[in-house]
Order: structure tokens, then C-alpha cells, then sequence
């Protein structure tokens, strides 16, 4: 499943809602800086958690700084998460929408039913599964590898078009990407 995670805006209250808006902009601007403008269609709210978790498990504390102006934003400047958190939790959502993108070309539904979109989608969820293969090793908050997964790191492996999201020694979930 992909995207089921939403928070429940009548319940954050105004700083945790702060700190919710800083993370999903954190994200999607550092999937621009190191993925492309248009790796910024993958940003989510599964890799917005792993973002949120990543910071709080972290030994140093919350990093921001002031994002320029943004049409989601309603054209307003905000304070944004920045480091190795938000750089993880982008390289994670890379992920997951290369998977995702994959498993549709492969089904032919959605947009990649039609031929053309469905080569472009191919194209671009190989580009995104080989830079989140980059990252994900290179994307680790420091301070936080212990606590994230129960070892020395937590990390998103690609195998011969299988994903494996380690979760410790022993453990892990498989996705067949594309079969």
C-alpha cells in the first residue's frame, strides 16, 4: 500500500502541525537538490514518517531553515526540516514511487496503459530506483542508525528488481517490483 498514512490536521494543534509542514517540505525539497525537480512528484506521506522518526530518534537537534515561496504553500514562506533526516526520508520516497511505478508499468494500469507513458514510466522509475540505490546507503542520519532498525543501519536494498527494506537481522519485507 502507498500513501495511507494522513494526519489528522483537527488533532496536530498549531507546532506539531509546524513540524508536520516542515517535514513534508524538508522532504520534497531535498528530493529537488538531490534527485531532479522531477523526482519532487514522489513526496509522500509514508516517507514524510520516516522523516518525522528518523529526527526524533536523532542525538542532535531538529535542524531548519527558511524555504523560499511555494504555490502549496499558498505562496508563503515556511521553516523546513533540513540534514540527513529529511534527505533519507527523500531518498526513501524515491523509492517507494520507482516500486510503485514499476508494478504499474508492469500491470499496464493507471496512466502506463498507453504506450508511450508507459516506456516514460519504465524509464523514470529505473532512474529513480538507481538514484535511491545511491542514496540509501549514503542517506543515513547520524545519530539515529542504532534506534532506527535495531542495527547498525536501516536501509532499502535493491536485488535483481526485488526490494528489501531491512528491519534488523533476520528481518525484512520482500515486494516483487514489476512481476
Amino acid at each position: 500500500m502507498f500513501g495511507i498514512i494522513r494526519p489528522c490536521r483537527h488533532r496536530l494543534g498549531g507546532e506539531l502541525a509546524a513540524a508536520w509542514q516542515a517535514h513534508l517540505c524538508g522532504m520534497c525539497l531535498s528530493l529537488r537538490d538531490d534527485h531532479g525537480q522531477t523526482a519532487r512528484l514522489a513526496t509522500n506521506y509514508d516517507g514524510l514518517l520516516i522523516s518525522v522518526l528518523a529526527e526524533a530518534q536523532a542525538d542532535a537537534a531538529p535542524r531548519r531553515r527558511v524555504a523560499g515561496r511555494c504555490a502549496l504553500r499558498g505562496m508563503r514562506r515556511a521553516d523546513v526540516a533540513v540534514g540527513d533526516c529529511a534527505r533519507l526520508a527523500a531518498t526513501v520516497s524515491l523509492v517507494l514511487a520507482a516500486v510503485k511505478m514499476r508494478d504499474h508499468v508492469a500491470d499496464g494500469d493507471g496512466p502506463a496503459n498507453r504506450a508511450g507513458v508507459r516506456t516514460a514510466a519504465g524509464m523514470l522509475a529505473r532512474r529513480w530506483a538507481e538514484q535511491g540505490d545511491a542514496g540509501a546507503t549514503a542517506r543515513r542520519p547520524r545519530g539515529a542508525g542504532e534506534t532506527l532498525a535495531g542495527t547498525e543501519q536501516a536501509a532499502l536494498v535493491r536485488r535483481n528488481d526485488l526490494i528489501f527494506v531491512s528491519r534488523g537481522i533476520g528481518h525484512g519485507i520482500r515486494h516483487d517490483a514489476g512481476r
